[in-house]
């Protein structure tokens, strides 16, 4: 019975860690500019903030990403620049978390930029 309570207590330090790392660990970090195409709240039991900005002259380069609950700045911001161009500055992690969002990608802080600012920022 001692050993069946280890290995449970084992696989649940692991389970904990492995949920840690997917939570805390950051894959990459950056910026990206476009036009803010959507952003909604979606879900049927946990509802979730996804945007999409579009890239590039063609619109046929999206950017999808997500925004946590706990961003309520961020939030706002997204829905007044709605049709604007704007900078994202996000966060990717390992795998999506779909309590989080439906996406890897997650924003944490969004500026206003002017159109001609946008081509600026692409050729640089």
């Amino acid at each position: 019975m001692k050993t069946f309570i280890k290995i449970i207590i084992v696989l649940f330090v692991i389970a904990a860690g492995f949920f840690s790392f997917l939570y805390f660990a950051k894959y990459s970090e950056g910026v990206r500019a476009g036009e803010l195409v959507k952003f909604t709240k979606k879900g049927l039991i946990i509802k979730t903030w996804e945007g999409q900005i579009s890239q590039g002259v063609s619109e046929s380069q999206f950017f999808e990403f997500s925004v946590q609950n706990s961003e309520q700045g961020v939030i706002d911001d997204l829905n007044n620049y709605q049709g604007e161009y704007v900078k994202l500055h996000y966060f990717e992690r390992y795998r999506d978390l779909f309590w989080l969002g439906h996406t890897k990608y997650f924003v944490t802080k969004v500026e206003k930029i002017k159109k001609h600012e946008q081509y600026n920022l692409i050729n640089k």
